[in-house]
């Protein structure tokens, strides 16, 4: 490990702790990501964006503390905040395995059955503050109803980004507003779960020591079936394994395989604003199947 002596002084401000040692750590596209050896023998990740918006990485911060309350799933440790920073407790990885996922999806379950509560909304869906998915804002006024919620704060929003982008049709962007207004009649009722919000295979980090933890999170008060449809959108390793274990664990609704394309139409819109190639018309299959059931 060598030591970047801007980037070492700027974690010695904030950890009133000499760097020792700092080397990149490859993966993620939003965040430049360092590793630090402290002289205290700590051993640290350094999250880094210049241009980040001024709440950026408190958000995250928050979010990391709000899921790690519930004592279900492991999180790393916030170290320090700053506006274009996060450091976090390093967490060595290891390789996915199959009592691994099963310990997982046990945890996952624990953690949407913890009451979750949306700042000074009460128990409704969404967050105190807006947060952030990448670098998109990710709105979270709070709701009573999640069909409500998700329409207007998780699809139409990025929706309106991907037309603008021109990374969907007219038509297709149509489709998928027409089953808005009709979720109520797919999803079912559930009370808000304290939900990771970008929970794709990058964001599952398989420990040393066997453990799973969760990062780079965009928590809020959701529906608990969004966390599993991304999950089953990106793939993940001894996927079904886990999935077994979560639903005997915290059994789901009737039906919730058949809804996961519901609630990846947020993700799928949030990839086509940013990336566009095939996200859109995905997302616009998928709703075509539900206004067009076989």
């Amino acid at each position: 490990m060598t030591r970047l002596a801007t980037l070492a002084r700027k974690a010695e401000s904030l950890l009133d702790c000499a760097v020792v040692a700092t080397a990149p750590v490859a993966g993620g596209d939003t965040c430049t990501a360092t590793r630090l050896r402290l002289s205290d023998g700590t051993t640290a990740l350094m999250k880094t964006h210049p241009h980040a918006p001024a709440d950026f990485f408190a958000a995250e911060a928050e979010g990391l503390s709000w899921l790690g309350e519930a004592g279900a799933l492991p999180v790393p440790e916030v170290l320090a905040v700053a506006a274009d920073c996060l450091i976090l407790r390093w967490i060595e990885p290891g390789k996915p395995s199959s009592d691994a996922a099963v310990a997982f999806g046990v945890g996952l379950a624990r953690l949407h059955r913890a009451a979750a509560r949306a700042g000074e909304a009460g128990a409704s869906f969404g967050a105190a503050r807006d947060g952030y998915i990448s670098t998109l804002r990710l709105p979270n006024r709070p709701e009573s109803r999640w069909s409500v919620f998700y329409a207007e704060q998780r699809v139409r929003p990025y929706l309106a980004l991907a037309v603008d982008r021109g990374a969907i049709e007219p038509r297709d962007a149509a489709d998928i507003d027409r089953i808005l207004d009709r979720l109520d009649e797919w999803l079912p009722i559930e009370p808000p779960a304290r939900v990771h919000g970008d929970l794709w295979n990058g964001n599952v980090l398989w420990g040393q020591d066997g453990t799973t933890a969760i990062i780079d999170p965009a928590a809020y008060a959701g529906h608990r079936e969004i966390d599993l449809a991304m999950l089953s959108l990106f793939g993940l390793p001894h996927l079904s394994r886990a999935l077994d274990a979560y639903h005997a664990e915290y059994p789901l609704a009737d039906g919730w395989q058949d809804r996961l394309g519901l609630h990846q139409l947020h993700p799928l819109l949030v990839h086509a604003a940013r990336f566009g190639g095939g996200y859109g018309p995905r997302a616009a299959t998928i709703a075509r199947g539900f206004l067009n059931p076989r």
